[in-house]
C-alpha cells in the first residue's frame, strides 16, 4: 500500500491519493456492464487507526504541540492528518496564525490541505517563506484612534438611518437557581475593564471619524420585574428594537429580569460596531468563569490579552496600505470578473422596490445517517464539511434558477493573527464564493471547484467587503444587497452547552423572529457529532410552502451525492413522489369532454353564435374573433368550390405556422 501511495504521489496532487485501499477479487458490476459503485465496500475502520509515530526534530515537534493545542487533544504523531483528527476551516486558520506568530514563517490554508500528515507539513514549513507582515503595536492613546474598515462601514450606515436596529446582536439566557446579583456585577465590571470595546463610543473628527475608550467603571445592575401575563418574548423584542446611540453609548446594554422567586433572565445587547458573532460566546465563557470565581469569592486570572481592538484597527490600515489591498482587491477582480449578475430564484411575490427585512426560518432536519454519509464524501473527496455543503447549496441554486453563474456570499471570522482570537470586536468580513456550472459538470467536479476557490478566497479574506462593492461598482438597487442575493453561514464549531454556574442552571433563550438581511440564507452548525440546519428567508419574496418544497429538494440532493458523487448536477433528481405525481400526472391531466360526433368547423360555427366577438385565434400580433375566422374560412371554402373542388377530395396546405393555416383546416 505505501508503494502505491508513493507511485501515486510522483503523479497526482496530495487530495487525489486515496487514504485507504481495498483490495477486490474483481470489480461488481451492473446488468449493463458498468461499474456498480453502491456494491463496493466500504472501507473497514480498523484502516483508520495508524500507529503513533512520534515527531522527529524540533519543527516537528513544535508544528504537533501547535496541532494539539488548537484540536484539544493530548497528542499528534508525524503520521497524522490534521482533518482526520477533527480539524476544519476554522481552526486550519488557527495553525497558520499560530505558526506565523510562534515561528514567523508564512504558509497558507493550502498548504495544510494538501499535506497528508505532520511529516508532510512540516516539509513544507521547513520551505516556507518568512513573515513579513506588519507586527503589532500599541496605539498611541493620546492620539485619536481611527476605525478599521468595518467600523467606517457601520459608522456610516449609523449616520444614514440613527434608529435602525438592522445591527443589533442580542442574547439572552434564563438564569434558573440563587443567582448572587453582586458578583454577577462584579463579572461584568471586569468585563468590560478588559476589553476596551465595551467601553468604546464614536464621534467624527472633522473628515474622519475616531473612537473614543473610556475609562473603566463600575456597572450596576437594575433588576426589573416581570409582572405575571408579560410576555417575555415582548420584552426581549422591546429590547432589540431599541436604538443604539454610538455616539453617547453604551454599545453595551445589560437588563436583568427578575420573573419569579429564583428565576431570571439576561439580556445582552450588542452593537455590531463593536462585536460580532465570535464575539458573543467569548463574552458569555469569560462571564462565566468571572462569575465562578467571584461568586465563591476567589480570584480568576485570565489569560492576558496581548492588544485591545483599536491595535488591530491601527494594524489593519498599516497592512492595507503598505500594498495588501492593491494585492488582494487585484484577486477579487480576477475572481469576479466585471458583470456581476443578480440571482433570480423563482420567487412567489415580486421583489419589492425596497428591500424589507422580514423574514422567517424553516428547520431542516437532517438525520443521522445522511449526516455521516455526508461526511465520509467530505473525507473521500479531500475536502471539508463546509466545502462540500456549500456546493450542495450552490447545486440548489443552480437548479432552481437555471442560471450557470452562482455567487454565494460567505461570512468569515477574518481572524487571521493569533491575537485577535480572544478579543471581543467587529472582526467579521464577508466573501463572494463563485462556482460555475455547465450541463456536464458532476458533484465531485464541483467539490474540487469549490475546494480551489475555498481555499482562495481564505487567502485574501482581509479585503474589506465594503472596499470590493466599491472597486467593482455594481449596479445599486435598495431592491437587493450587491454582490450576492443569497448567504451560506457555515459554524463548524458550535456549542450548544452553557457551562453551569454555581447554583444555577442556565438556558440560552432563543428569538422566534428571524430578520432577513438577504433573500435567502442557508444556516448550517455542527456540534457534538451532529449536524442541525436551516432556511432563513425573505417572507416579500416566498411563502413557506416555497421553502418546505426548496429544503425537500436540497435533502434529496445531499442523499443522491453520497449515493453517487461522480453524477451530473443536471441530472441529480430532486423531486419527492408527491411532487413528481403531482407534475406528471395531475398537472397533465388535461383530458376534458367535447362533442366527438360534430367536426371542428361545426365546433367553430356553434361558437360564432355564443361568443362572434371573442378571440379565437392570436399569432405575431394578429388576432382573429371567432367571426372573422369563420368567415375568413368561408370566403376559402367558397373559392375551392369555384375552382372545382367538391366533397371527398383531397386538398394540400404548404403554408407556414401562421394565421392562414389555421384558416385552413
Amino acid at each position: 500500500r505505501e508503494t502505491l501511495k508513493t507511485g501515486l504521489r510522483a503523479n497526482l496532487p496530495e487530495y487525489m491519493v486515496p487514504t485507504h485501499f481495498i483490495v477486490l477479487d474483481k470489480m461488481p458490476l451492473t446488468a449493463n456492464g458498468k461499474l456498480d459503485r453502491k456494491a463496493l465496500p466500504a472501507p473497514d475502520a480498523s484502516q483508520l487507526q495508524t500507529t503513533y509515530i512520534a515527531p522527529q526534530g524540533e519543527l516537528e515537534q513544535q508544528l504537533a504541540a501547535i496541532w494539539a493545542d488548537v484540536l484539544k487533544i493530548e497528542q499528534v504523531g508525524r503520521a497524522d492528518n490534521f482533518f482526520e483528527l477533527g480539524g476544519h476551516s476554522l481552526l486550519a486558520t488557527q495553525v497558520i496564525s499560530r505558526i506565523r506568530q510562534q515561528l514567523a514563517v508564512e504558509l497558507s490554508l493550502r498548504d495544510l490541505f494538501e499535506a497528508r500528515d505532520l511529516a508532510a507539513f512540516a516539509h513544507a514549513a521547513g520551505e516556507g517563506q518568512g513573515n513579513d507582515v506588519p507586527r503589532f503595536i500599541k496605539a498611541d492613546r493620546t492620539q485619536p484612534l481611527g476605525l478599521s474598515y468595518a467600523q467606517q462601514r457601520q459608522w456610516f450606515l449609523w449616520q444614514l438611518d440613527p434608529e435602525s436596529t438592522a445591527y443589533t446582536i442580542p442574547a439572552a439566557l434564563r438564569l434558573s437557581g440563587s443567582l448572587d446579583i453582586a458578583a454577577l456585577e462584579q463579572s461584568f465590571s471586569a468585563l468590560i475593564a478588559r476589553h476596551e470595546t465595551l467601553r468604546t463610543t464614536f464621534r467624527q473628527d472633522g473628515e474622519s471619524a475616531v473612537q473614543i475608550v473610556h475609562p473603566a467603571r463600575a456597572l450596576t445592575l437594575t433588576v426589573e420585574t416581570v409582572h405575571a401575563g408579560q410576555a417575555l418574548e415582548a420584552c426581549l423584542q422591546q429590547e432589540m428594537q431599541r436604538p443604539f446611540d454610538l455616539e453617547q453609548g453604551p454599545l453595551l446594554r445589560v437588563r436583568l429580569l427578575n420573573l419569579a422567586t429564583d428565576e431570571h433572565v439576561l439580556i445582552l445587547t450588542q452593537h455590531h460596531i463593536v462585536s460580532d458573532g465570535w464575539s458573543m460566546p467569548i463574552m458569555v465563557d469569560e462571564l462565566v468563569r468571572l462569575y465562578e470565581a467571584f461568586s465563591q469569592g476567589r480570584g480568576v486570572m485570565l489569560t492576558p490579552l496581548a492588544m485591545q481592538y483599536a491595535d488591530y484597527a491601527l494594524w489593519q490600515k498599516t497592512l492595507m496600505e503598505a500594498g495588501e489591498q492593491d494585492r488582494q482587491l487585484e484577486y477579487w477582480k480576477q475572481q469576479l470578473g466585471a458583470h456581476q449578475p443578480i440571482l433570480e430564484l423563482p420567487a412567489d411575490h415580486p421583489r419589492p422596490v425596497v428591500q424589507s427585512h422580514a423574514g422567517a426560518r424553516l428547520a431542516v432536519e437532517l438525520e443521522p445517517g445522511l449526516i455521516d454519509d455526508l461526511k465520509q464524501v467530505a473525507r473521500q473527496q479531500g475536502v471539508t464539511l463546509f466545502m462540500l455543503l456549500l456546493a450542495s447549496f450552490q447545486s440548489l441554486l443552480h437548479r432552481h434558477s437555471g442560471q450557470s453563474d452562482i455567487r454565494v456570499g460567505v461570512p468569515i471570522a477574518n481572524r487571521t493573527r493569533a491575537e485577535t482570537e480572544g478579543l471581543i470586536g467587529f472582526f467579521v468580513n464577508t466573501q463572494v464564493l463563485r462556482a460555475e456550472f455547465d450541463l456536464h459538470t458532476t458533484f465531485n467536479e464541483l467539490l474540487q471547484q469549490v475546494k480551489h476557490t475555498a481555499l482562495q478566497a481564505q487567502a485574501h479574506q482581509e479585503l474589506p467587503f465594503e472596499q470590493l462593492v466599491e472597486a467593482l461598482q455594481p449596479q445599486r438597487s435598495l431592491s437587493h444587497s450587491p454582490l450576492f442575493q443569497v448567504m451560506f453561514n457555515h459554524q463548524s464549531q458550535a456549542s450548544t452547552a452553557i457551562r453551569e454556574l454555581p447554583g444555577l442552571q442556565v438556558e440560552a433563550l432563543v428569538s422566534d423572529r428571524y430578520p432577513a438581511q438577504f433573500d435567502l440564507t442557508l444556516n448550517t452548525a455542527e456540534h457534538d457529532g451532529g449536524l442541525s440546519a436551516g432556511l432563513t428567508y425573505a417572507t416579500a419574496l416566498f411563502d413557506s410552502g416555497t421553502i418546505e418544497r426548496m429544503a425537500g429538494h436540497w435533502l434529496a440532493l445531499l442523499r443522491a451525492l453520497c449515493a453517487n458523487a461522480a453524477q451530473r448536477i443536471a441530472e441529480i433528481p430532486m423531486l419527492d413522489a408527491a411532487e413528481r405525481q403531482q407534475l406528471v400526472r395531475d398537472w397533465n391531466a388535461t383530458a376534458a369532454e367535447f362533442p366527438s360526433e360534430h367536426c371542428l368547423h361545426s365546433l367553430i360555427e356553434t361558437q360564432v353564435l355564443a361568443t362572434p366577438d371573442a378571440p379565437a385565434l392570436i399569432f405575431a400580433g394578429e388576432q382573429l374573433s371567432y367571426a372573422q375566422l369563420n368567415a375568413r374560412a368561408n370566403q376559402l371554402a367558397h373559392r375551392l368550390r369555384e375552382s372545382g373542388v367538391g366533397p371527398d377530395v383531397l386538398v394540400g396546405i404548404c403554408v407556414e405556422r401562421s394565421v392562414e393555416l389555421v384558416i385552413g383546416l
